[in-house]
Order: C-alpha cells, then structure tokens, then sequence
C-alpha cells in the first residue's frame, strides 16, 4: 500500500509539471531529498526517476519558462568552480574508481545548486522550494520519531524508511539536518502564505519541531545534541521574552533530561572523554593524517582520499573512584577511516583551494544573509515583514550545517546544497526588487532646447 502511494504521489507530481513546469524543480527537490525510488520496491525502483526528474526540471525551464528576472550570484559563481575543480581531481584521483561513483552523484547536486536560484524568481515560488524541502525531509523525520517515541531508537539501529545507512538515512547526517531545518519549520509557521499560519499549520509545525528534536535520542548521535545546544542559544536573538525563553528551555531540559534512555546519556557523556570513545579517538587521529596528508597532496587526492590512511590510536578507559582506580590503555590501528568532518573532507579531498573555495562559499552566505536581515528589519509595510525572518531562518540553518559539518562528512550533501539554492535565490530576489530606502527617485532626463533638465 505504501509502495502505491509513493508511486502514485511521485508519477502525479511529475505529471502536474506539463501543467506548470516549475512544478518539475518542486518535484526534484522532493525526489532527491526523500529518495521515494528507495523506499518502493516496484515500478520507481526500476527506473532512474531521480535524472528523469532532473532532466525535466532544466529543460522546462529552458524551453518554457520565464527568464527575464533570473540573475547569476557571486555565490552560483564560487560554485561553479568547485564544480570544475572537483572534475579535475577526480581524473587524477587516488582512487579512480571510487572517485567516479562519487563524482556520479556529487555533479548533480552542485549543478542544481547553481540551477535552483535561476527559478526563484517570486516569493511564491521561494515559499514552495522552501516548503517542499520542509515537508520532504518531514517525512523521514516524521518517521524517525515516531520509532525513537515508540522506542525503536538506538546508535546505527534507528531505520528511517529503509534499512541503508547512507545520505540523508546516516543517523548523524539526519541528526543535524533535521536541526538545521527548524528555523524554516518556524518561517512557514509564521509567514507561510501557501498553507496560511492557523492553528492546523502550528500544531503541524510544532509536532514536527518536536520529531526534530527527537531525532538526535532516536539516532543517539552528538553531533545532532551539539547543533540543538546552538541553535536554542541563536534564537536568543530574535526571541522577544529572553527571560522567559530560558526558564521555558531550562524547564525543558529538566523534564526531559530524566526521561531520556540511559544508553543515549552513557554515549552523551563519551563527549567530555573522547579517549575512552573509539569513534571520537580515531576521527581525531584521522584528522591529523588527513593535515598530514595535505602537506604532501596541497592540491587534493580526489573523491576517498581518505582510503589510503591507517590510524594508531590509544583508548584509556578509567574504572573506580578515588584512590582506587585503575588505568587501562588498548591500541587500536585502523584503515580507511572516514573523515567524520566536511572540513577535512574538503582539504583531503579537494586540497587547499577546494577547502578555501568551500568555505568562502558558506561564509558570504553568512554575510548575504546577514545583510537582508539588516535591511529589511525595521520594515513594516505589507509584504515587507517575511524577508528578514527568512533570511534570519537560512541564516541559522548554515550556520548548524557548519557546526554539523565539523563532525559530519556532509561536505557534498545534496540537501545542504538545496538550502545553499535557497538562499541564493532569495538574495538574487531581494536584490532585483530592493531599491535604497529613501534614495531619491529620477526620471530619465529629457531634452529641451538642447540642455538636458531632470525632472523634479
């Protein structure tokens, strides 16, 4: 029954896009975001609905839609050559093979980042990219706590949908993702205009906040508890009762915190002793191979550069208290260690310039976001209030991938790359229909009697 539903869902999407070919870019998003094709196991498995999506989406665009308003960003830019750049390692990749398989998929998800903005050219059509990646993720994370609630949770047990442990269905990839998307849930709650904020769509977003929120217990993952822990800080920016915030998140934690199960707060406590933590002590001594590695490799290895490594690590684990305590040291050694941080993953991957590439790319972001949110502020007319609240939203979404992504292998995320779209298209449109509060206005200037007079 679910596998009909999907696929009928899935086929009636694409087929609206003949209708409205933006429709086809909606339809991508969602495609590549929920992976409907893995979750059915008939007709969507047996075809390459992804690239059909992909390929529908372009080339709608290209021979149906409206181009006048579409502008090419700085950042669209920066990505093109991380594209380019990222083809040229991979030809001389350490790992040749590998490499490609990764290539297949990492290709597509920076080329529609650069696509994205040139069809965001309405705040119509931000709002439903915007709610389609809300909803589409929902899903899985809908799915995620409805399991961890019921208590089907566990480190590397909790399935979201299927049982493959890879993408978007990694327990730490989901677990700061599903962070990273709040400030959005909140933007629609507040500002939606496609399902308008009544009591349903609140509830719905409150729910949904809430399955979020579950998601790092389900997963046991840290990172997701770390990238919680700063976004509840960043919303003391924009909160309006700080005091009664705090009290409100401290009551919170303190009914939670004993409610939580004891195997999520025995791996929870492995965040202030990585030594005794086997994953913590290797991601660390993978990190400093991978430094390594980029003194000799400045310019990148390529796609799982990573493969060539092998790590000695000791663990130390304490038993006992006091004067009674005793000390035990085991080596570890371990081969072909993943990264476990984007940052990394860039510099072994990419080398220096991809890393610096990388990071300018995710820091104007910071700036761009940072700017609308200053500019449209203080606005209050009719339709002048949604701009800053969703800058402010994307703005503290990049700023958790970034923390996530120091932990993370989601350099090349496809998701990521989406909100990354967003917000290029947003700026590109705030751009084009911004003009200088109180800039003085001027008429082209007409010819009489051969001087040319402005009008007043």
């Amino acid at each position: 029954m679910l596998d009909l539903a999907i696929t009928g869902f899935t086929l009636a999407f694409l087929a609206l896009g003949f209708r409205k070919p933006f429709l086809w870019v909606l339809a991508y998003l969602y495609i590549d975001t929920l992976g409907p094709q893995k979750i059915s196991y008939h007709l969507l498995a047996s075809m390459s609905i992804s690239l059909v999506a992909f390929v529908l989406a372009f080339g709608g665009w290209l021979v149906l839609d409206d181009k006048r308003d579409s502008r090419f960003t700085m950042r669209q830019g920066i990505i093109a050559v991380l594209l380019v750049y990222c083809g040229v390692t991979t030809m001389f990749a350490d790992f040749p093979v590998e490499a490609m398989d990764k290539w297949s998929w990492v290709w597509k998800a920076l080329v529609f980042a650069i696509f994205l903005p040139l069809t965001l050219r309405t705040r119509l059509r931000i709002e439903a990219a915007a709610l389609v990646m809300v909803l589409s993720i929902g899903a899985i994370i809908i799915d995620g706590g409805i399991k961890t609630v019921g208590g089907g949770g566990g480190y590397g047990t909790l399935h979201l949908f299927i049982n493959d442990n890879v993408g978007l269905y990694e327990g730490s990839i989901i677990s700061s993702v599903a962070i990273a998307v709040i400030p959005l849930i909140v933007w629609l709650m507040k500002h939606g205009t496609i399902f308008p904020p009544d009591w349903r769509v609140r509830m719905f977003g409150a729910a949904l906040i809430f399955a979020c929120a579950l998601i790092p217990v389900g997963t046991q993952a840290r990172t997701g508890l770390v990238c919680l822990a700063l976004l509840a800080v960043m919303a003391l920016r924009t909160v309006k009762r700080r005091f009664l915030y705090l009290g409100v998140m401290a009551a919170l934690a303190a009914v939670a915190v004993p409610l939580l199960p004891e195997s999520y707060t025995k791996r929870m406590n492995t965040i202030e002793n990585h030594k005794a933590d086997q994953s913590a002590s290797t991601r660390m001594a993978v990190w400093m191979w991978t430094l390594d590695y980029a003194r000799d490799h400045p310019l990148g290895g390529g796609f799982d550069a990573y493969r060539s490594n092998k790590v000695k690590v000791e663990l130390v684990t304490v038993e006992g208290e006091g004067n009674n305590t005793s000390r035990d040291v085991t080596e570890v050694v371990e081969q072909s260690r993943a990264y476990h941080s984007s940052y990394f993953e860039m510099l072994g991957e990419q080398g220096w310039p991809g890393l610096v590439l990388w990071l300018w790319l995710l820091l104007s972001g910071l700036w761009q976001m940072e700017k609308v949110r200053s500019r449209w502020k203080k606005r209050t007319a009719p339709g002048e209030t949604w701009q800053a609240p969703l800058a402010n939203a994307l703005q503290q979404s990049l700023i958790v991938y970034m923390l996530g992504s120091a932990f993370v292998g989601i350099a090349y995320q496809p998701f990521c790359y989406m909100l990354i779209g967003l917000q290029c298209g947003l700026w590109s449109y705030l751009k084009r229909v911004d003009s200088p509060a109180g800039a003085p206005q001027f008429r082209k200037p007409a010819l009489r009697g051969g001087n040319a007079v402005a009008a007043s």
